[in-house]
């Protein structure tokens, strides 16, 4: 049985400190980048970097080449920018990988495209085989939702479950309605939608709590499947410049799986496992017994959904939607309930975050965050919000004040950007995707993808933050580019406040001797380059502990 105990993982963060220099001159460099740009990520610069083990060891051009030995693999980085690696704090890693192998949605751009590949897709599976495929988004071909009537025609007997790019809706087609036990007298269920048409016939359309139902009507892949799709995903990850990633999940498949993985070694790719904070007693008792893990499989977090998403009109607010009057948002779990589970598990030491899109949900969570503090006495928890998306004039200030980090996804902004409008109006707008108002006010605040709701591509995030250029081509100049940020601030939020966030700032998130080599080699320096080239940088390489775990050669 692995057993990781939390006390050694903290004293082996304080030794890399403490040893520091001691620790780069006492050996040889296995690896030495030389020739670089260097971001050692708090603002500094250098021209080389060294590796012993799986540490930094040297910084500097003098310092690397006067370790280097006769074993020493010295890579002339030919001027190329050399930064800590990538952390991606939101992820839904089981989930993206398996999209890796199923047609892309995203690209289509009429009713027809979208008809043709999944009938496609369809065609190539065994009758009573899911097709689950990548996510959709109805914006991209015209702006009508889908229903089971697009589909039925080429799915035969292929019950199908495609989720919109939120996630939080899913598109079935008549054989997945009848497999889940959805009809017209199914009653809707709490926290969840159902759509129905005018004769109160389900249309295909399941939303939140109601789709997550559907969700488990289909069979579990099976453990052996479950592992070689995360193997698949690790190296996406790392060709993406990864090297760490937070699964903010709503089930356990993927923290047994990244477990599973990290008995026969090393994974690769560091996780930090999220789980659903109803099960806190479930992860209470595996912290007691076993520890927190490594740095290769963390876990000892739990996940909590507050609400749905703007997309899917689920979010909670405190005003109507604009289109849709008569609609507020949902309570994916009630809030006596989060304040239960919180105030419960934050008692029991475990760190907790919360999905919040929706202005009330921020609140709500906010005050139950508040709650446990006044009841639980003072601590180094690290509260997190999952998207803080739609916020209430006070609530920035509450965050800082409050030390609620803020997980943000850049991408979100220049998707939802080309339609949000029409759901929220003007005045919302103004606190949406509040990067700037964030960062300026002292929050800390780290990136993510939410992969595949969006591509688990840094590089693209770092764009989505700077630019805000919407993706529709509409807002060459930033959607609402007040709230832009700078590549130096983004690439701190993928590194330095990432490792924060994840209780690694003491080895992770910067390039400093004693620190784990978790590096990433660009083909293009980012602090002098034009904003519009940041998406086209290339990955030359990445390194994970050390190793060299993916090369662009």
């Amino acid at each position: 049985m692995m057993r990781f105990d939390r006390r050694d993982m903290i004293l082996s963060g304080a030794a890399a400190l403490l040893c520091g220099t001691a620790f780069a001159a006492g050996r040889l460099l296995d690896i030495a980048l030389v020739n670089a740009r260097v971001w050692i990520g708090d603002g500094g610069r250098s021209d080389a970097v060294g590796i012993a083990g799986n540490r930094i060891a040297a910084l500097g051009d003098g310092a690397v080449r006067g370790s280097i030995g006769r074993s020493t693999r010295v890579i002339d980085c030919g001027g190329a920018f050399v930064m800590p690696a990538f952390t991606d704090c939101h992820t839904h890693f089981l989930r993206g990988s398996a999209d890796l192998l199923y047609p892309d949605l995203l690209t289509v751009t009429t009713h027809a495209e979208f008809i043709e590949r999944i009938g496609r897709a369809a065609c190539q599976l065994s009758p009573g085989q899911w097709l689950l495929g990548r996510p959709w988004d109805e914006q991209r071909f015209g702006g009508a939702v889908p229903d089971r009537g697009w589909i039925d025609p080429v799915t035969a007997n292929v019950p199908v479950a495609i989720p919109r790019t939120d996630l939080h809706a899913l598109l079935l087609n008549s054989v997945a309605l009848k497999l889940a036990g959805i009809t017209r007298d199914t009653p809707d269920i709490p926290g969840g939608v159902i759509e129905r048409d005018a004769r109160g016939e389900p249309t295909g359309i399941v939303k939140d709590n109601a789709a997550y139902a559907v969700l488990k009507a289909i069979p579990p892949i099976t453990l052996a499947e479950a592992d070689r799709l995360i193997r698949k995903g690790i190296a996406y990850a790392l060709s993406r410049g990864v090297a760490q990633v937070h699964n903010t999940e709503v089930d356990w498949s993927v923290h047994d799986a990244v477990r599973r993985l990290r008995t026969a070694g090393p994974t690769g790719l560091r996780f930090y496992s999220f789980v659903p904070l109803a099960d806190w007693q479930r992860m209470a008792a595996l912290v007691r017994a076993e520890g927190r893990g490594d740095d290769w499989v963390r876990w000892g977090a739990m996940k909590c959904v507050s609400d749905g998403s703007l997309g899917a009109r689920t979010a909670r607010f405190y005003q109507s939607y604009a289109d849709a009057p008569a609609a507020r948002g949902v309570w994916s779990t009630s809030v006596e309930t989060m304040r239960a589970w919180v105030v419960a598990a934050d008692a029991a030491g475990l760190a907790i975050t919360t999905h919040a899109i929706g202005d009330e949900a921020n609140d709500a969570v906010l005050d139950i965050y508040a709650e446990a503090v006044r009841r639980n006495g003072a601590r180094d928890r690290r509260f997190r919000i999952e998207h803080a998306q739609h916020l209430s004039p006070g609530a920035v200030a509450r965050m800082h004040r409050q030390k609620v980090i803020a997980s943000v996804q850049p991408y979100h902004a220049i998707d939802d950007g080309r339609w949000a409008v029409n759901r929220i109006g003007e005045e919302r707008l103004t606190r949406t995707y509040a990067f700037r108002s964030l960062l300026e006010a002292g929050v800390a605040t780290c990136f993510g993808s939410d992969w595949p709701v969006a591509p688990i591509d840094p590089l693209t995030g770092i764009d989505a933050a700077v630019r805000r250029a919407t993706i529709d081509g509409n807002n060459p100049g930033g959607w609402h580019p007040e709230q832009r940020v700078t590549v130096e601030q983004a690439l701190t939020a993928y590194t330095r406040t990432a490792a924060y966030a994840g209780f690694q700032d003491d080895r992770l998130g910067r390039l400093r001797p004693g620190y784990l080599a978790d590096i990433v080699v660009l083909d293009r320096d980012l602090l002098s380059a034009a904003p519009a080239q940041y998406s086209g940088t290339r990955v030359l390489r990445t390194f994970v502990d050390g190793v060299e775990r993916y090369s662009a050669a």
